[in-house]
């Protein structure tokens, strides 16, 4: 219990600290598409993982992964829904990634089928029952309406041969001015943890599951 206290006060430290000092990744890790909508951010948090499968079925089972199949996300969601006062979920929302983000108001603002997807919302991340707005891509990055965060986050496949690729996710968030940016500061440092382990432990059943597409196929 001490050692799990100690890692959640570590990581919310170091992003209480590095909050503002963001930077866009450079070589394999540099994302066009997602600089095109958010080229400067607040906070990020990115991961990536080796697949033995195509790019196209890789980011197929990504868009299709049902963090409600994990016992530890399922407690993160509730320790959050406990402590902020939220309502509980729609039991009847659909499973799926990307079926469930859509359904609460998240929007695609680029796509490259079989490769990347590029979602975003602005949002008050810090209120108990939270409203994803989702607006045009050619209206997101010039967004600055006070009082709000803009995120975006992909899925993204990158190919190194036929039957392997390497998944990547990265998620960045800017606010639109110094009050929101206050209240998503604390936000973020606190719920870091949570979204930290959450993509983490997400990544080796997305492995798991592209991998045994293959093998259906």
């Amino acid at each position: 219990m001490a050692g799990t206290v100690a890692a959640y006060a570590g990581i919310a430290a170091t992003a209480w600290w590095r909050y503002g000092s963001a930077r866009a990744p450079a070589g394999a890790d540099a994302d066009p598409l997602l600089d095109q909508f958010m080229p400067v951010f607040d906070a990020v948090e990115r991961h990536h993982i080796t697949v033995n499968a195509a790019a196209s079925v890789t980011l197929q089972a990504a868009a299709d992964m049902d963090l409600e199949q994990s016992n530890v996300a399922k407690a993160i969601f509730r320790a959050r829904a406990l402590v902020l006062g939220s309502a509980p979920p729609d039991p009847n929302q659909p499973r799926g990634l990307l079926a469930v983000t859509r359904s609460l108001g998240w929007g695609t603002l680029r796509e490259v089928p079989g490769r990347e997807i590029v979602m975003g919302a602005v949002t008050q991340p810090w209120q108990s029952d939270v409203v994803f707005r989702a607006l045009p891509p050619d209206q997101f990055k010039a967004f600055n309406e006070p009082g709000f965060v803009k995120i975006v986050w992909t899925l993204r496949a990158d190919p190194v041969d036929d039957s392997k690729s390497v998944f990547r996710t990265e998620t960045r968030a800017i606010a639109t001015d110094e009050q929101a940016r206050r209240k998503f500061r604390r936000y973020w440092a606190l719920a870091s943890p949570g979204i930290f382990v959450i993509r983490l432990l997400s990544l080796m059943p997305l492995k798991a599951e592209a991998e045994r597409r293959v093998r259906a196929a």
